[in-house]
């Protein structure tokens, strides 16, 4: 309804966010317009949003995760919030006439976590936390360990209340911190994995199995410690991208150089960069030469020469040079800062195998835990068997009730491939497009900019009437040197090669849309279409040559005198270096049908297409005509993927399942208008960022059928007595880190 509002150019709809993103032209549309016309449908539009960030620390465990993001969102005010495993990175939106940040901070303490923002302020208590937190976890599975031997040793020699202290000592030592979280959850009415070994440890003490206790509290805290260390490896792959950030830069202020934290740079300001520096800011070079590494952005390792004028952006590496530079953007809002967002948020876009996997643990956990209350209720009377034996059964339903591999399954997949990918240069927007991406058959491609490189060169000069091609390129290269059409470089450059004869140009006259004409060493001359050509009267000879330059997909324009046809130009757009490799690559990695969506002449688009190797051309289309082409793509062969410049090719790009932007470096409304953008402008990892995908959506499945098979045989384990409960601790905590190892394969690939 709102899309059909005059003056509506665009509108997005995010249902997990439960926001609404619109795009109007104020002369027509007001913003009380839009929220009344949503009104109308029984859609609130609120009046103020916050968006909040929180980084959280001491977050291992999966579960406890879903249960904390439950509980967030149950907040009064809350409108949308989103915990990351992977990344511990909670964002939530919400009203704050109806509630503060500090509150949604007492929730999170209330789990037992910490906030790095608050104690990042600190580096020193920051480290501090970090050794704590680290010392606790190992020195918490150490005593545990040791205890529980003493308490074996003595059991073997008979000492039977002496093992027995020990192995209490070990539970109650192994399980404090588990505990207090168990009880902090239960509190916040979000039961989780804490809470539910540690019920089965009581349960254990209280029937007197002090060496089951001992063994299942010093497994999870085992589980825990190694767990912690693996989750904080894939963290620190994807917080290295924040590492591209120097501390502080160089600035010149009322003519003193000073050094000044980057939160406190202003737009405008010059900002010396020194040889080997990392850029700190996004901005333009004003003074010096030097050579600038932008691998950390874009992945791609050839440095890029960089002179006044030219764009320097967050996180690459100065070069020998010395650098001055206008910054362009705050630190909040500079290239780096933008792709680390990028993939922080990546969570919000869930995939829907990582709904199925959240929606699963949610009704799942409280389903075992009830099976659990029956099963040493009534398993002795329909069963047989003594009281003990039932209970103990079902505490070891407890321990194995907990889906934490299940839960982490596909988010840290996700994030592992999400930040390799952005380490390579390719921004992927969300789980939901990674998952799309590796299921796409068919790619649709724009032709210019994207296929070609949008520079027109000349490809061939053929000449009539007794002249050579050499006065053929003299004459154009004069016209052309007082013209601003895009075919003007193309000819001068080309005449350059050539070495021809400049020519002094005393009168110049465009006629848009057909060439122009030019006195030059005293003579009158055209350039321009075979309907300029005619429009004076001068005749054009029938000529092999130029039909075969139109058939290889060139514009011709003709070169003359006042009366007589000198000569013709062949002038296209050059193709992409790496492209044909790019569209080899692609069907190598399994893309079915490669296609061409363009404007262009039907010729031309022939000829680019053949050169390359695509499937299917559809030229002189509207962008209206590619949505359709789009649309009819994805209905023949499924999920399809467009890709084009991101902003122009908009329409196209919103049509398809997984829309593709090249170039998203230094241009937030590439990244804005696609799902995937390839930063660099390359298209050669376009191959990549689909194979990375695939094997994404390989490793998900492979982790959702293990951990489905896990939890249902450590179920029937416990059941059918078949599994103690250590067995069941060691089946629960083991298969949360294969999840995980599997996962992490995903940081080490690479383009091909």
């Amino acid at each position: 309804m709102l899309q059909e509002m005059e003056g509506m150019r665009s509108v997005t709809i995010n249902t997990d966010r439960r926001t609404l993103q619109v795009t109007y032209a104020k002369d027509l549309l007001t913003f009380e317009a839009i929220r009344e016309a949503a009104r109308q449908l029984g859609v609130t539009v609120a009046e103020r949003f916050k968006h909040e960030r929180i980084r959280i620390l001491g977050l291992d465990c999966p579960d406890c995760a879903a249960k904390l993001e439950g509980a967030i969102m149950r907040l009064r005010g809350v409108v949308w919030a989103s915990l990351n495993y992977a990344t511990s990175v909670l964002i939530v939106e919400y009203e704050p006439s109806v509630i503060d940040l500090a509150a949604i901070q007492r929730r999170v303490r209330d789990f037992g976590y910490d906030i790095e923002e608050e104690v990042a302020k600190v580096p020193a208590r920051a480290k501090k936390f970090r050794f704590q937190r680290s010392a606790r976890l190992a020195l918490t599975a150490l005593s545990g360990v040791l205890l529980t031997a003493g308490g074996l040793v003595y059991t073997l020699t008979g000492a039977g209340f002496v093992s027995d202290s020990l192995f209490l000592v070990a539970a109650v030592t192994g399980g404090v911190f588990a505990a207090r979280a168990g009880i902090l959850s239960i509190r916040s009415l979000a039961p989780d994995t804490n809470f539910l070994m540690t019920t089965a440890a009581i349960g254990a003490i209280a029937i007197g199995e002090y060496s089951e206790a001992a063994v299942v509290m010093f497994l999870f805290s085992l589980g825990s410690t190694l767990e912690a260390y693996t989750a904080d490896r894939t963290r620190r792959s994807i917080r290295s991208l924040i590492e591209a950030f120097p501390s502080y830069a160089t600035v010149r202020r009322d003519g003193q150089i000073t050094d000044v934290p980057l939160e406190r740079i202003e737009v405008g300001e010059i900002v010396i960069i020194r040889p080997g520096d990392k850029v700190p800011v996004d901005g333009i070079v004003t003074t010096g030469e030097s050579t600038v590494n932008e691998a950390p952005i874009t992945g791609e390792s050839v440095p890029k020469e960089k002179r006044k004028g030219d764009p320097v952006y967050a996180g690459s590496i100065n070069g020998r040079g010395s650098l001055e530079v206008r910054a362009t953007t705050t630190v909040e809002d500079n290239t780096i800062a933008r792709i680390v967002h990028l993939v922080e948020e990546a969570q919000a876009q869930k995939a829907p195998t990582q709904r199925f996997s959240e929606t699963f643990g949610r009704i799942y956990t409280p389903v075992v835990v009830v099976l659990a209350v029956l099963v040493a209720v009534f398993g002795p009377t329909l069963f047989g068997g003594t009281q003990r034996e039932w209970l103990v059964s079902a505490l070891t339903l407890l321990v194995v009730s907990c889906p934490c591999a299940l839960v982490i399954s596909t988010p840290v997949a996700i994030v592992a491939a999400i930040g390799n990918a952005a380490r390579m240069g390719v921004l992927i927007k969300g789980g939901a497009f990674l998952e799309a991406l590796g299921s796409i058959s068919a790619i649709a491609f724009d032709k210019t900019g994207t296929l070609t490189s949008g520079r027109m060169k000349v490809c061939d000069v053929t000449s009539f009437n007794g002249h050579s091609e050499e006065e053929v390129l003299a004459v154009a290269a004069a016209v052309e040197s007082r013209s601003e059409h895009p075919l003007a470089d193309a000819v001068i450059e080309k005449a350059r090669e050539a070495g021809v004869e400049e020519m002094h140009v005393s009168f110049f006259e465009a006629f848009p849309g057909k060439g122009a004409r030019a006195v030059a060493d005293g003579g009158a001359f055209y350039i321009g279409s075979r309907r300029l050509m005619e429009e004076f009267g001068i005749r054009i000879p029938d000529s092999a040559a130029v039909a075969g330059m139109t058939e290889h997909g060139c514009s011709i324009i003709y070169v003359a005198d006042e009366t007589t046809v000198w000569g013709a130009i062949g002038v296209a757009d050059t193709i992409r270096e790496g492209t044909r490799e790019a569209i080899g690559n692609l069907k190598r990695v399994g893309i079915k049908r490669t296609v061409m969506l363009t404007g262009d002449t039907a010729n031309n688009a022939k000829a680019v297409a053949e050169a390359l190797g695509i499937d299917e051309v559809y030229a002189e289309l509207l962008p209206e005509d590619k949505v359709a082409r789009v649309r009819e793509l994805a209905a023949r062969r499924g999920g399809v993927a467009m890709v084009g410049d991101g902003i122009n090719d908009a329409p196209a790009l919103a049509a398809a399942n997984v829309g593709v932007a090249m170039g998203g470096m230094g241009s937030p409304a590439a990244v804005e208008a696609a799902d995937v953008a390839l930063m660099a402008d390359d298209i050669r990892m376009l191959p990549y960022a689909v194979d990375l995908s695939r094997k994404a959506c390989n490793i998900i499945r492979q982790n959702i059928i293990f951990a489905l098979a896990v939890v249902l045989l450590l179920v029937a384990g416990a059941l059918v007595k078949w599994i103690t409960l250590a067995a069941g601790v060691l089946g629960h905590e083991g298969s949360a880190l294969l999840v995980i190892a599997n996962s992490m394969r995903l940081l080490g690939r690479r383009p091909a």
